[in-house]
């Protein structure tokens, strides 16, 4: 299993359209990964659950990647968030 932490520095948070890519993205592994905020969490691979956790700029989250691709999913999941949020 991996696991980071990430603060989202995006004005907007986690917002639709980077969202929407974000869960495209997630979907081409097959690693579970998901996200935690506060005492909630949710499967980032489904766009109205990772919407409806509300993360705003300055939320701390983490994430957590776990299965058989999780190295290459953990890499490219903190690439794509310190690229767009």
């Amino acid at each position: 299993m991996k696991e980071f932490t990430y603060t989202i520095t995006d004005p907007n948070g986690i917002h639709a359209r980077p969202a929407g890519l974000l869960v495209k993205q997630l979907k081409a592994f097959k690693s579970t990964v998901t996200i935690f905020k506060g005492d909630k969490n949710v499967d980032m691979k489904k766009l109205l659950a990772l919407m409806g956790l509300g993360v705003k700029q300055g939320d701390a989250v983490t994430i957590k990647v776990e299965g058989e691709d999780e190295e290459a999913c953990a890499a490219a999941l903190e690439k794509f968030l310190k690229e767009t949020f």
